[in-house]
């Protein structure tokens, strides 16, 4: 029997930290906790780790490729495309300075773009949980628990101030 997936509504931040401290004491791990909610919130606030990201590497690569490619621009299409110019240097460096800070910066914020883009699953096809009240300034906090033991954890949510605890499935938006 698989698990079941309990919905817990709050008013304020302050009771749905103090739930997601009790799932923790009652065994319910971060891989089966979600907490949603209309404003951003951070992680430290609700004792959450902190959300694992491939942005900044990302980015990261995005730059490198833009300082490879602006001094491809600036030592590579000179010799590709000779052009003899009496006393003076084939590639000058003042000028190549700013093309590759400037194709670095492009790619750095092309690559965070799509980074940003990428890890928010956007465009995503899959069901998700969500609840119409998070969009009237409430805050979710999905969780599942073992079968069998709803009646605990309902009762749970319910001493910390949840306004309502019911079983909840993911629908297609």
């Amino acid at each position: 029997m698989s698990d079941t997936t309990l919905l817990a509504l709050f008013e304020d931040i302050d009771p749905a930290a103090n739930a997601v401290e009790k799932l923790y004491e009652m065994g319910i791990t971060d891989e089966n906790i979600n907490v949603i909610s209309g404003v951003p919130i951070a992680h430290k606030m609700l004792g959450r780790p902190h959300p694992v990201t491939n942005v900044s590497r990302l980015a990261l690569g995005g730059a490198i490729a833009g300082f490879i490619f602006g001094l491809f621009l600036n030592f590579g299409t000179p010799y590709m495309y000779f052009v003899p110019v009496g006393g003076q240097y084939i590639t000058p460096v003042p000028p190549g300075l700013i093309i590759t800070f400037e194709m670095t910066m492009l790619f750095a914020l092309l690559a965070t773009f799509l980074g940003v883009f990428l890890d928010s699953y956007f465009p995503n096809y899959r069901p998700m949980e969500y609840v119409a009240e998070v969009s009237d300034g409430k805050i979710a906090v999905f969780f599942r628990c073992p079968p069998g033991e709803d009646k605990k954890f309902t009762d749970a949510m319910d001493n910390l101030g949840a306004l309502s605890v019911q079983p909840a499935e993911a629908q297609q938006l």
